[in-house]
């Protein structure tokens, strides 16, 4: 598949860069765009793994470029995740304002009718914040709040974020083992 990665301000961008290497390993084309406050977190959050998660990318977007090959319906990509999502570029998807690539990318994705899925990682939130993503879910994305479950006993932090992006790739599709799925039993 081809899938568009799109990285916000949000705190959480190891949600983003795991996913990348994830579907990367899976063998599917990733292109990836970061806003300015997304590059800024990434940075400060995840600098021992940045580089080498985005130069892994087929392609790394300047988020000012709107002329990018993304930026148009006619590039069939498969999919678009956007993790993490700050509560500005959600409020943007919901309300149709592109001001940037990712965002165009993202109303791309909708009005082609593709899977959009939408990581808020914020919180609390306020009632605008809960009905951006009601209007989003309406416009047809899936929102998966990044809050990992605990069900497969997780030993490490690393363990709580391949939860989450384990249930984006189920999400999408894309086959993987990054945490036990639930099977009903508790011993």
């Amino acid at each position: 598949m081809k899938i568009i990665v799109g990285i916000t301000g949000a705190s959480g961008s190891i949600y983003g860069l795991r996913l990348i290497e994830v579907l990367k390993e899976a063998g599917h084309q990733v292109h990836v765009v970061l806003t300015e406050s997304g590059e800024k977190v990434v940075r400060f959050e995840c600098p021992d793994i940045y580089e080498r998660i985005l130069s892994s990318a087929d392609m790394l977007h300047d988020v000012h470029n709107i002329g990018a090959s993304i930026a148009s319906g006619s590039f069939r990509a498969d999919a678009m995740v956007v993790v993490p999502a700050s509560m500005k570029t959600v409020a943007c998807i919901a309300t149709g304002v592109t001001d940037n690539l990712l965002t165009r990318a993202a109303d791309v994705i909708l009005k082609e009718g593709r899977r959009l899925i939408v990581v808020p990682r914020e919180t609390p939130m306020h009632a605008g914040h809960l009905e951006n993503l009601l209007k989003v879910s309406r416009l047809g994305a899936m929102v998966i709040p990044a809050s990992p479950g605990f069900y497969h006993l997780p030993k490490t932090l690393m363990d709580l974020v391949d939860m989450l992006v384990g249930k984006i790739c189920d999400s999408l599709n894309v086959e993987n083992n990054l945490f036990r799925h639930w099977d009903g039993n508790m011993e």
